[in-house]
């Protein structure tokens, strides 16, 4: 097919096969450093609210490619020798938990004030308030903007070329050297990122839609 094997196709899916698992080691590592982020940024505690803004907005000013170099290059200067897939998780989590943090902490604070009152009215500690009354409310309001950056995540993945990471990018590349047909094999790597995203993305959007028709 245009001068490409299905072997040659199928060694691009492999590469998307470790794509998909890196998205998947930098959300799941993403949401469990994001969770307690996104607590920290409405803290009433001044430490915690400023030590998170400022993780925050120091992995969020700062290129992933930049991250993935740091982590690849700098834990070995300490001895230990980490492969690209466990440096690329850790500076895919670095990255997430930035932006999921702050993706988060966004949907908890547009909990109405009110909600708040409820549950005082209620007799509720603090701690029961958020758990069973704020809590329940900004996960709705959180999924379409999470499954959404999901989509960032995988693309972002991408960047751990630079490290030589064999994902669905790297594959392309290594195709595109051994066949000199560039415009083909990107274009085919291009529909497999597509086929990964679009579902993703409509997702997210149906379920936004169907959030709004149940809000109004």
């Amino acid at each position: 097919m245009l001068g490409v094997s299905l072997d040659q196709y199928g060694f691009l899916v492999q590469g998307a096969f470790w794509t998909a698992v890196l998205s998947l080691m930098g959300f799941v590592g993403g949401t469990i450093v994001g969770l307690p982020v996104a607590l920290a940024r409405i803290s009433r505690g001044w430490f915690l609210c400023r030590a998170s803004s400022a993780y925050v907005q120091f992995v969020q000013g700062i290129p992933l490619p930049v991250i993935m170099f740091v982590v690849y290059f700098g834990v070995s200067i300490y001895g230990f020798d980490v492969n690209a897939l466990v440096a690329a998780a850790i500076a895919m989590t670095l990255y997430s938990s930035a932006y999921l943090g702050e993706i988060w902490k966004g949907c908890i604070q547009a909990v109405p004030n009110t909600q708040w009152e409820a549950g005082e009215c209620l007799a509720l500690t603090s701690l029961q308030r958020f758990i069973y009354v704020i809590l329940p409310q900004a996960l709705r309001i959180a999924v379409p903007p999470t499954v959404g950056f999901l989509v960032q995540i995988v693309k972002n993945t991408s960047y751990s070329v630079v490290i030589g990471f064999f994902d669905l990018t790297y594959s392309a590349k290594i195709l595109n050297n051994a066949t000199f047909k560039p415009f083909v094999i990107f274009t085919a790597a291009a529909l497999i990122y597509f086929a990964i995203c679009f579902p993703l993305s409509r997702y997210a959007r149906r379920f936004e839609l169907r959030l709004n028709r149940r809000n109004a």
